[in-house]
């Protein structure tokens, strides 16, 4: 048994394997790799850290939007600590997007998702008459004759000639004399 494992942790590693898990990018975020891929194959998030979020109903998030600052970045924050009338509003906006993705008037801000919706309704309602229309045409047969205005006319009439019910029922509604319905 033992020999089996040596042999399979060699060839791993005399192929060039990759490691099993392998850090991503952020801290927060692992990704597994598999040695016959090669490649990312699914991203897991450490949950056990804050994270951001632009939520209206919690608008001062967990952690900052950016936590991997560049050079440019981290000057600006050094110039931060000082006086904030010597930052230009460029530099004010700037920092205030390194902490915030989007400002609470951009949170507010209606989306056009509605008309995504009301697409996909009318695109469901459309294909689905179509299939109605199909079905109509090509599978069910044509209606019976019984259906047809002129044939009902007629059994009316003949009703009426035999009678029927001519107490409380279809006859008793008809004036036999003038030839029309009470």
């Amino acid at each position: 048994m033992l020999r089996l494992v040596t042999r399979r942790g060699a060839g791993l590693m005399f192929r060039g394997a990759t490691p099993a898990v392998t850090p991503a990018v952020t801290p927060a975020v692992s990704s597994v790799r598999t040695a016959s891929h090669g490649a990312d194959v699914s991203t897991a998030v450490d949950m056990s850290r804050p994270m951001y979020s632009d939520r209206r109903e919690a608008p001062l998030p967990d952690r900052p939007y950016k936590d991997v600052l560049t050079t440019a970045d981290r000057s600006l924050k050094d110039k931060e600590k000082g006086s904030w009338k010597q930052l230009s509003p460029e530099e004010k906006i700037a920092l205030y997007r390194l902490a915030f993705h989007q400002t609470y008037a951009e949170m507010q801000k209606p989306s056009n998702e509605w008309k995504t919706v009301m697409g996909g309704i009318f695109t469901f309602l459309g294909f689905t008459a179509l299939i109605v229309w199909w079905q109509k045409v090509h599978v069910y047969p044509p209606a019976p004759l019984t259906f047809d205005p002129e044939w009902q006319q007629k059994q009316v009439q003949r009703m009426l000639d035999m009678r029927v019910n001519p107490v409380e029922g279809f006859a008793a509604k008809w004036d036999y004399e003038k030839k029309q319905w009470k």
